[in-house]
């Protein structure tokens, strides 16, 4: 990119994306030429809104222009966000859901798996099996009915739907007037005859009684293997997800009243964006932390970059997503808070460790404890205006000099250091009989160690080590905080865009409108491919149903489906095991049919992903293949920002326009006075050497004594010791 003169260059913006976050409000705005700037604002949980059209004339503003001036030329917005997981996390949903199982099946949602009582749980506590915890239901018991009637797991009927205990189920839910009542039988996904007849009754039931409750079945939602996490879906769907739509609404609304008449679209989980009446949004949930892994996935196909960590550090939590071999793998068995879903998304894990993150003193053991609860938008107790009573990460990253009391969040947020400074003596160093300043600094180590056992329980665990890794850190709070938790991790690199604080909102910019639908099929390839032309028939009709289901999405959103593109996918695995791998069908035997003679490349294709994954000695092909799930996503290209390209300068140091001042900062055990620079005029070609504090109206990179951080012409900062 070309280095921009704002006074003569018009910018025409084109692309909006934002990332509404549990604090901050972040939004990344792309011009016709691919150019882009940041902007943010402080979240307004009440009404995103708010925030949102903050955050984007905040980076409008940067370009002389508004959301008003600039609607002209606008393509689309893509929002992400933690909205709906946070209602969950905080159990804020006000929906009352009703359900019908099978009978002898009421208490699934109430007892779950094995492993959703301890899959959100800490690494020591996954580790020795110590501890489970089974999360408060959604839906209570008294609220959940059961009927009897059975499908078997390959589709067939075993037992005839109880049609009397059906219309009795449906009756007594209506009696409690609820706001949706939910269906999910055992192996619907095989066969939905008996969840659609059940719809049947209930709209005879709700029309003798003048009732509009709507029924949802899982087998319209997802129609995919799993019972547990295919009704925690269903039911999440109605708990966390639906109250949003009014926020998106709300933020639909206020665009559209700037004169705004773009598409307004939704991030899900698996990479693309649908709009936001879209008949299921579950998908979006977490939307926010998993848009940085697709900006990661852009920038290491951009650079070149086979294996990067995508860590991201907010005002809540540690999100970290890691793409192996350009591949990052779409999970199925993720949970969001205790709950098991069958929700495709990129494989991701969480820590509660956020720059907001409460430190408290366990009275019992008289030890330090971060987190998982956070103070959220509201920073800490150095924010006078927040009523926060509880120190936090932040009060200590300010009581070490690493923020500018008076430049948090471009000056909108001062920080009082010495009321920080108080509660953090009082709170925390004094039942300690510590040293304040000490405290401070031993409250980031803990946090940072747990960042650092985060990224290598991950990297490890897929059978890798941390020097096969580059590492990008994002988030407002990464790079504050990437010297602590990568100086014990040998990476091969540490990547710091200057764009960090809204890298999850420039990962939204890099999605295509997309709609992704999915079915289980449990299709068994035999290992002589006696039955390939049989299989080749099953695929064939399953992926045109899939494409006629993304066509019917396209339409319903008045978007040319002649300008669109379908990319069927496939989930495979070794007939017997466990795990199955996602692989696209390739391009050269998909032209609307599956012959038997491609399952020969599918073969070959998944054979190749699966040694990327696991060890080649694993291979089982005498025992055939299994297709488990059949993936169709329709997909309508949208426009890309473009990485800076700036030619680099030939001086080492920053010029002069960039130093700010001088500030102490505390760092192993001592104090060191640090060079205070402004980020946006640090040219491609300087190394910041440290001890020096980068400043943005948006982040604070920190660079360390024995640290120094050269920035090159993507305005990357590789930070590194001397």
């Amino acid at each position: 990119m070309v280095i921009i003169d704002m006074a003569t260059e018009e910018h025409k913006p084109e692309l909006l994306a934002l990332d509404t976050g549990g604090t901050m409000t972040d939004s990344f705005a792309v011009d016709r030429q691919g150019r882009y700037t940041v902007g943010k604002a402080q979240t307004t949980p009440e009404d995103e809104s708010v925030g949102v059209v903050d955050s984007f004339n905040d980076a409008l503003g940067k370009w002389g222009t508004s959301i008003e001036a600039g609607s002209g030329t606008l393509r689309g917005t893509v929002y992400s966000g933690t909205a709906m997981l946070n209602r969950l996390l905080e159990r804020e949903g006000e929906a009352e859901i009703g359900l019908v199982t099978n009978m002898g099946f009421e208490d699934t949602h109430r007892f779950g798996r094995g492993i959703q009582s301890w899959a959100d749980l800490s690494y020591a506590g996954r580790l020795h099996a110590r501890e489970h915890e089974h999360p408060d239901p959604i839906v209570p018991r008294e609220r959940i009915e059961g009927v009897r009637g059975r499908i078997r797991f390959d589709g067939t009927e075993m037992v005839p739907l109880n049609e009397a205990e059906a219309r009795r189920a449906v009756e007594s839910l209506l009696d409690r007037d609820l706001d949706v009542i939910c269906v999910t039988l055992l192996f619907s996904y095989q066969n939905p005859a008996h969840e659609r007849r059940i719809r049947e009754i209930a709209e005879e039931v709700k029309s003798e009684r003048g009732d509009d409750t709507p029924i949802w079945l899982s087998s319209d939602q997802n129609p995919v293997r799993g019972e547990l996490p295919r009704l925690n879906s269903l039911v999440l769907e109605g708990y966390a997800v639906e109250p949003s739509r009014e926020q998106l609404e709300n933020i639909d609304e206020a665009l559209r009243s700037r004169g705004y008449e773009a598409p307004f679209r939704v991030l899900t989980s698996s990479g693309g964006t649908v709009a936001p009446d879209h008949d299921w949004l579950v998908e979006t949930m977490i939307s926010g932390p998993i848009g940085g892994i697709f900006g990661g996935e852009y920038v290491s196909d951009a650079l070149g970059i086979d294996n990067l960590v995508c860590s991201d550090v907010g005002g809540t939590s540690f999100d970290v997503g890691l793409i192996t071999e350009g591949h990052y793998p779409t999970r199925w068995d993720q949970s969001l808070a205790k709950f098991m879903v069958n929700i495709p998304m990129a494989a991701m894990d969480t820590i509660g460790s956020g720059t907001g993150s409460y430190v408290r003193v366990d009275r019992t053991s008289n030890r330090l404890e971060v987190g998982p609860d956070s103070a959220g938008y509201l920073v800490g107790v150095s924010n006078e205006d927040a009523d926060v009573e509880t120190p936090t990460v932040t009060d200590c990253t300010a009581m070490l000099g690493y923020l500018n009391p008076d430049y948090f969040l471009g000056g909108d947020i001062p920080l009082d250091v010495e009321r920080a400074e108080a509660a953090i003596e009082e709170e925390i160093a004094d039942p300690l009989d510590q040293d304040p300043i000490e405290t401070a600094r031993g409250v980031l180590d803990i946090v940072e160690r747990n960042m650092t056992n985060e990224l290598r329980g991950m990297i490890l665990g897929l059978g890798y080590s941390p020097e096969n890794y580059t590492l990008v850190s994002y988030g407002g709070g990464g790079p504050l905080h990437a010297a602590g938790y990568t100086r014990d991790v040998d990476f091969q690199d540490v990547l710091i865009p200057d764009w960090a604080a809204a890298f999850s909102a420039f990962g939204c910019s890099t999605a295509d409108y997309a709609y992704r639908y999915d079915r289980s099929l449990d299709l068994v390839i035999a290992p002589d491919m006696s039955n390939a032309e049989q299989c080749a028939e099953v695929l064939t009709e399953t992926f045109r149903a899939l494409r006629e289901q993304a066509t019917e999405a396209f339409e319903r959103d008045d978007i040319d489906v002649s300008e669109t593109e379908f990319e069927p996918a496939v989930r495979m695995q070794y007939t017997g095991m466990l795990d199955d791998i996602e692989i696209a069908v390739p391009d050269r035997i998909w032209d609307g049919e599956i012959a038997a003679e491609d399952l020969d490349v599918l073969i070959d294709t998944y054979e190749e992903e699966f040694a990327k994954v696991f060890k080649r000695a694993a291979r089982s092909p005498e025992l055939g293949y299994m297709v488990t799930v059949a993936v169709g996503t329709g997909i309508a290209p949208s426009p890309k920002p473009a990485l800076p390209d700036e030619t680099p300068v030939e001086a080492d140091d920053p010029p002069e326009a960039a130093h700010k001042a001088e500030r102490p900062i505390y760092w192993d055990g001592d104090w060191h006075d640090a060079t205070i620079l402004e980020m946006e005029h640090v040219q491609p070609g300087n190394t910041v050497t440290g001890p020096s504090v980068i400043e943005a109206p948006a982040t604070t990179v920190l660079v360390p004594p024995g640290f120094e951080a050269p920035l090159d012409d993507n305005r990357i900062y590789h930070l590194e010791t001397q």
